[in-house]
């Protein structure tokens, strides 16, 4: 039996947008920070990390100053990823609006005194530049990254 009709197969599901893909490694490394954070030996003075405030010395990869609550951010942040991942539309929110928060974030720590009880995150140097790296890298990659493909139809 012959018809002129195209035969229509099944096409694998797209592999991903950009957009997602830029969202997947936001998420893995937001993971991966959050996990690494409670492990002592990646968390250089783990045993004086403290729930909050600058008064925790803890520094994760020697470097960056970390709390138990900046560590749960972290991970929430890698949680919110994951749930949004499968959707472009959430990958794009994801990164432009937690770039947001990140850059708000950035603007704080250079404003706020190291030292003084509003620093209750904790926030060091490398901290915020990280911090304005991240919202940079964030807000970039859901405006850039977003741009919807066009197909022949």
């Amino acid at each position: 039996m012959s018809t002129d009709e195209p035969v229509v197969r099944d096409v694998p599901a797209e592999r991903g947008r950009p957009v997602q893909w830029a969202a997947l490694i936001v998420t893995i490394l937001f993971l991966a920070a959050g996990v690494l954070g409670f492990i002592p030996g990646a968390t250089s003075n783990y045993m004086s990390m403290r729930f909050a405030g600058h008064h925790s010395t803890a520094l994760l990869l020697g470097l960056f100053q970390v709390s138990i609550l900046h560590n749960i951010v972290h991970l929430l942040f890698g949680i919110a990823g994951a749930l949004v991942r499968r959707s472009p539309a959430g990958c794009f929110h994801y990164l432009l609006w937690g770039g947001i928060v990140y850059a708000a974030l950035w603007l704080y720590g250079l404003f706020i005194n190291a030292e003084s009880g509003a620093n209750f995150v904790p926030l060091n140097t490398p901290d915020n530049w990280l911090h304005f790296g991240l919202a940079v890298v964030m807000i970039v990659s859901a405006l850039v990254l977003n741009r919807r493909r066009f197909t022949d139809r």
